[in-house]
């Protein structure tokens, strides 16, 4: 889940990452079964942090956050993939 309560621990540890490199970073949230506003704003923080370092976060979702991702209509700004596989082959595009 990540909601209004699981947010700020999670931004704070992937801005970290960010921070520390590298700057290309796949989260894996194929897991989660819950994404409220509060973590949709997290991940869109995240990804325009991770721009800014000339990085990328590609984020793996299952069907049910993707379907919520898509109704704020942030599925391409989100760099959604469908595995980790796909993520790190985009990942490998943008680094090489």
């Amino acid at each position: 889940m990540l909601d209004a309560f699981s947010e700020p621990t999670f931004q704070k540890v992937v801005s970290k990452c960010i921070d520390d490199g590298p700057h290309h970073i796949i989260l894996d949230l194929s897991k989660i079964d819950f994404v409220d506003s509060s973590g949709l704003g997290a991940l869109v923080k995240l990804v325009k942090k991770a721009q800014s370092v000339e990085g990328s976060l590609q984020i793996v979702t299952n069907a049910r956050v993707t379907q919520t991702v898509k109704v704020v209509r942030l599925e391409k700004f989100l760099s959604l993939q469908t595995s980790v596989d796909v993520a790190l082959e985009k990942v490998r595009g943008k680094s090489g």
